[in-house]
This record gives structure tokens, C-alpha cells and sequence, in this order.
């Protein structure tokens, strides 16, 4: 395509930035309220993992809170996932 040669607009699918959001606003709205994952989070929740954050002594980017990241680990367990990849890459592409 040549620079300055404009495309008829019928080849397009109409756009309209002005679209309200149409996902839900909060997280808790994605899930029902009888979800596993609110299970995991409820349970590791309750866990005392001060020890975890007492003796976290890494470098380099902002870690991630350790219960995040058990409930991330026990929830993917849970599904079938038992790959720290497989569970990383769903974090990405699944909402439920």
C-alpha cells in the first residue's frame, strides 16, 4: 500500500472507541461465589506464612506476596496443571 492511498471504509469492521468496558470491573465479579478458586484463597489465607515472608531475603524485581503465589500453585494442582510453565501461561489466557 502506498503512503497518502486511503482504503475504502466498508472493508473494515466498524470501530467505536466510546464503548463502555465490557468486562467486569472487579475480579470477584468473574468468578461465582462457590468457585475453587475462592476456596484456595479463602484456605491460604488463613495460613500463618510469616515464616515465608520473614526469611525472603531475594534481589532484583518486586517479589510477589507468598500466599499469592501458594493459592496461585495449590489452584493450578487442583486443575491439572503441574507445570510451573502450564500454570504461568494460564495465568495469561484462562479466567476461569
Amino acid at each position: 500500500m502506498m503512503a497518502g492511498v486511503l482504503l475504502p471504509m466498508r472493508r473494515f469492521h466498524p470501530m467505536d472507541r466510546d464503548t463502555d468496558l465490557l468486562l467486569p470491573l472487579s475480579v470477584q465479579d468473574w468468578l461465582s461465589k462457590g468457585h475453587l478458586a475462592r476456596y484456595v484463597v479463602e484456605v491460604v489465607e488463613g495460613l500463618d506464612l510469616s515464616v515465608l515472608v520473614q526469611v525472603y531475603g531475594g534481589t532484583g524485581s518486586t517479589p510477589y506476596y507468598p500466599s499469592m503465589l501458594l493459592a496461585l500453585l495449590i489452584y493450578g494442582y487442583a486443575t491439572g496443571r503441574f507445570s510451573s510453565r502450564k500454570i504461568e501461561r494460564a495465568t495469561y489466557t484462562s479466567l476461569m
